[in-house]
């Protein structure tokens, strides 16, 4: 997946495929931004630490966006509104705040006790008993 990500970090920072992937392959095995700037100099073709750091934080939302891409995909196949344009939106989703944007309208809503009553046809009772009819027995129009 990471490898998806080169050309994009490289194009965006503006810098060659093989500095950005040495960067990121030294981040992965667990290298500072500083030791990588200062000590691998011959791996990473002499970048400093701005860029290394523009580096590791670039993948770090490119990664965060194709996890939330694909947790989205997922949910929206699950409950059968996946269209082909909708897929098409999300993978141009190009940010986080653009692909949740897309998302919205389809998001599934938070399921409350008020929400629980409704789906159950306990509407009419509320509103009697918000209207105050005192000449109805609640027991038994809930029993309706």
């Amino acid at each position: 997946m990471i490898e998806s990500f080169l050309p994009k970090i490289s194009e965006e920072l503006g810098m060659q495929i093989q500095q950005t992937a040495a960067s990121i392959k030294l981040l992965a095995e667990g290298g500072t931004v500083p030791f990588i700037a200062r000590y691998r100099k011959e791996a990473t073709g002499g970048i400093d630490e701005v860029a290394i750091a523009a580096i590791r934080d670039r993948l770090a939302q490119l990664q965060t966006l194709e996890d939330r891409r694909s947790a989205v995909t997922k949910s929206l196949e699950e409950r059968n509104l996946l269209t082909d344009t909708l897929a098409n939106s999300i993978q141009n989703a190009d940010t986080l705040a653009r692909l949740e944007d897309i998302y919205l309208p389809d998001k599934p809503k938070r399921r409350t006790k008020a929400t629980i009553a409704r789906e159950k046809g306990l509407k009419p009772l509320a509103t009697k008993l918000f209207e105050n009819q005192t000449s109805c027995d609640p027991e038994s129009e809930a029993h309706a």
